[in-house]
């Protein structure tokens, strides 16, 4: 008996010991992690997400298992600072990153893969990073290649992953065929351009419902595409211990969606899914919809705590799952529209889910200033020939042709389509200085660096040198929000800024001038003002020409711009004369040198996408002397041809 004992307490403590090393191994184990991202697909697109108009069961079944997002925002609608900000965890305008699509030196150890590979993962992207960091966007990752795979032989057995795989089927270019001659059938997919629900803010026109249709044929090729991974991670046996997140990039590309702070153009589709065996670690809820407000900034933190790995203090997201998650809801959040190249126009928003704002801190700037890329959309050629052609009889459509207001208030719930600014109405007023407020407050709190001019952002890190140099951050941030709602009494305050030992001070005083000018409040142009027409800095230089050309010197101001002082300089100069070319009361004084536009027009590049010779076209295009369908040139009709024909392949797949 004495034995007997022994031997059932050796069995038992052999059992105990048995459970506690599986316990140790199941508590070692960490889950593998897919990001499964495509582009330029706003929420509303997928059938989760209320489209009839569109078939995708990978994705509709894909959020019935798991959590569908409901109020999902990219950082920005443009891809660049919208990835600059997964990857980093933070807004992009923190680091500078913001000017799509240029890379400027930033601070090193900022991509979050590095602390996942140092925590034992193995991380490849597939291939795409458009991170605007000068730092090698592929350093982070153990591969970075068309080839990299979670099934890579390079994977230590049972080593957990973190893969990255991104998909352009859905990219804009798609529809980027200058014309709809020769397209594909879409009804073969089952999608009839006729019977599409077209969003209320765009004029039902033929080119409209043809890119939508095209648009919506590539959002079903996306679902294909999560098809694939899906059996591939089933096939290898990876399904049951991977969580998945699915997600765009930004918005869509029906007009108005990408590259607007509209809905349309932050809200993307956002699901992630918990395979049983890790449903723990999304907390009480591993399904269903989930309606708070989370947005870019959360996925890098949430990625690191998933693995059990703490992120660090300087991520501005908040962990959203796992060891690290956060019980903080955010009450508001906050987006940025990316400057643009040439095009400096910084646009900020807000929402706390109900109500949404939108800043435009250069409100003399119009809402669809072009983009060359995007005006090779037949849809947005023939919005801009209907509305600037004099043919559009529905103010909603004519709104982004307008200038920027300062101030944009919208009621969701009651207008989803954000076509009636509410930033003027007395019963909102206690509203409007909450969301104004958030937004002020959160521009001082992640240091916003997307108000200074690209060329103070050379050589430099910048993230760096404000803080080494102490720069007056709050006194930039007063005379930027000053000058978008500035009135006649402030106009001493950017006179004295034009003196300014920085740069950025000086710019955003001019800025602060022309809009006075624009709205008649002050008639003189101030010396200084009119010296800084010279300035070395040719943003400053041609800022202060645009103010000059309200303010008296409406001759002087558009000759600054249309002659800059160095020719590399000149696609700034055009793209505010390009602003000025669509008020009417400037096109006398620019058609003055109607000669010389038109001589650019066909002398200097236009290929490229923002191409001066290609700018020049489209100050014509606004003077009435050159059909925009014309704008890209005749070569461009050929090109369309092929582009509509073909289809963008269905890649990086699974191998």
């Amino acid at each position: 008996m004495k034995n007997l004992s022994l031997l059932m307490c050796t069995a038992f403590c052999g059992l105990h010991t048995a459970q506690a090393d599986a316990a140790d191994n199941k508590k070692n184990e960490r889950p593998n992690i897919l990001w499964l991202t495509f582009e330029d697909t706003s929420a509303y697109e997928f059938g989760c997400y209320g489209n009839k108009d569109v078939h995708t069961p990978n994705a509709d079944s894909l959020a019935a298992r798991g959590i569908q997002f409901m109020n999902a925002w990219s950082v920005a609608p443009q891809s660049s600072a919208a990835r600059s900000s997964l990857i980093t965890g933070c807004y992009s305008s923190t680091y500078g990153m913001d000017v799509h699509p240029v890379p400027y030196d930033t601070p090193a150890n900022i991509f979050f893969p590095q602390w996942l590979r140092e925590a034992g993962y193995y991380c490849t992207n597939n291939s795409k990073t458009h991170y605007n960091s000068t730092t090698d966007n592929k350093s982070c990752w153990d591969e970075c290649t068309r080839e990299a795979s979670y099934n890579s032989p390079k994977r230590g057995k049972d080593q957990p992953f973190f893969a990255v795989y991104n998909t352009v089927t859905s990219h804009m270019g798609r529809i980027r065929t200058f014309h709809t001659d020769g397209r594909r059938d879409y009804t073969q997919e089952g999608i009839y351009p006729e019977l599409l629900t077209l969003p209320a803010y765009v004029p039902d026109l033929p080119e409209v419902r043809s890119d939508y249709a095209g648009h919506l044929e590539a959002v079903q090729d996306v679902d294909t595409w999560l098809g694939f991974f899906l059996k591939d991670l089933k096939e290898k046996g990876l399904d049951d211990n991977t969580i998945i997140f699915f997600f765009s990039d930004h918005g869509g590309c029906v007009p108005r969606g990408k590259g607007y702070l509209y809905e349309s153009g932050l809200e993307v589709p956002l699901i992630a899914y918990f395979p049983p065996k890790w449903q723990h670690l999304a907390g009480e809820k591993a399904s269903g919809k989930d309606y708070s407000l989370v947005n870019f900034t959360d996925l890098g933190p949430t990625v690191l705590s998933l693995a059990g790995v703490k992120p660090p203090k300087h991520m501005q997201g908040k962990a959203l799952y796992g060891k690290y998650a956060s019980d903080e809801k955010r009450k508001i959040q906050f987006a940025l529209a990316a400057n643009q190249l040439h095009h400096f126009m910084p646009v900020r928003a807000a929402t706390d889910g109900r109500f949404k704002y939108i800043r435009s801190y250069i409100p003399y700037r119009q809402f669809a200033l072009r983009n060359y890329y995007q005006w090779g959309m037949p849809s947005n050629k023939a919005w801009d020939k209907l509305v600037l052609g004099g043919h559009n009889t529905n103010p909603d459509w004519a709104q982004t042709f307008n200038a920027h207001p300062a101030e944009m208030l919208f009621d969701l719930e009651k207008d989803p389509g954000e076509l009636h600014n509410l930033s003027d109405s007395p019963e909102y007023a206690e509203v409007l200085v909450k969301m104004r407020t958030a937004l002020s407050n959160h521009i001082r709190a992640t240091k916003d660096l997307g108000f200074f001019i690209p060329t103070s952002r050379e050589n430099v890190v910048l993230y760096d040198k404000v803080r080494k140099e102490k720069y007056p951050l709050n006194e930039l941030y007063n005379l930027v929000e000053l000058a978008g709602t500035a009135h006649a009494g402030d106009a001493p305050v950017f006179e004295k800024a034009l003196s300014s030992q920085y740069p950025e001070m000086r710019y955003w005083a001019s800025v602060g001038l022309a809009q006075l000018g624009a709205k008649g409040e002050l008639k003189t142009c101030p010396a200084p003002l009119l010296a800084l027409l010279k300035d070395a800095d040719p943003y400053i230089a041609c800022e202060a020409a645009y103010a000059a050309a309200y303010l008296g010197e409406t001759a002087k101001g558009i000759e600054c711009l249309n002659y800059p002082a160095k020719e590399a300089d000149r696609k700034i100069g055009y793209s505010l004369l390009e602003c000025l070319s669509l008020d009417k009361a400037m096109q006398p004084a620019i058609r003055v040198h109607l000669a010389d536009l038109k001589d650019k027009a066909e002398t200097l590049p236009r290929k490229a996408n923002e191409d001066a010779g290609l700018m020049a076209r489209g100050i014509l295009v606004n003077l009435g002397e050159m059909d925009i369908k014309n704008l890209h040139g005749p070569e461009s009709y050929k090109a369309g041809l092929k582009l509509n024909h073909g289809r963008r392949p269905m890649v990086p797949l699974p191998n």
